[in-house]
């Protein structure tokens, strides 16, 4: 029997790219992440680590009410080398009776186009149906954010909605595609 996906925050990795549980020593990197409005265009406003008032308080907020409440299981990617920090993977949407999940990810500008969103997201796949009970994953992007989309094309991921009105949190909807793996 394969483990429900909030029965403990998982390790996954390859050999560039580490995914794991944020831990306070990752505060500074998180900072750096949040500070970066460039990262932060083309995604909702009401992430968990934007509702903290700093980055220590989002990581307890990420690893305390958000993996406990079952709201999202957020992990960090980094790169396994140099052990940098280069944003976020998240699993959220989570609903267990479908055995569904969504998946997102949010990188620091600086680690941008080096296959590491590609990597961290091929690492989700991998270990929600090879470890976990979900048979259905889906994401979203805005329209306009074309490297999010290649990302998901890599990874299998197919658009099953092209520019649906969506609520990002924004004073108006947010016109995003859909997408199924």
């Amino acid at each position: 029997m394969k483990a429900k996906l909030f029965d403990a925050m998982p390790r996954l990795e390859d050999d560039a790219v580490l995914l794991r549980g944020l831990v306070p020593a990752d505060a500074e990197g998180l900072a750096r992440l949040i500070a970066d409005d460039r990262a932060y265009r083309w995604l909702p406003t009401f992430l968990a680590e934007k509702q903290a008032p700093d980055a220590a308080q989002a990581i307890a907020y990420i690893n305390g009410r958000c993996f406990r409440e079952r709201e999202s299981l957020i992990l960090g990617i980094f790169l396994k080398e140099s052990g940098d920090f280069c944003g976020l993977a998240e699993f959220y949407g989570y609903k267990d009776a479908l055995h569904k999940v969504c998946t997102g990810y949010r990188l620091r500008e600086p680690f941008w186009g080096r296959g590491i969103a590609t990597r961290a997201l091929g690492l989700m796949v991998d270990y929600l149906y090879g470890q976990t009970d979900i048979e259905l994953i889906t994401a979203s992007t805005m329209v306009e954010n074309r490297a999010s989309a290649r990302v998901l094309e890599k990874n299998g991921y197919l658009m099953t909605a092209r520019a649906v009105p969506e609520d990002w949190g924004y004073p108006e909807p947010t016109i995003a595609d859909k997408w199924f793996r």
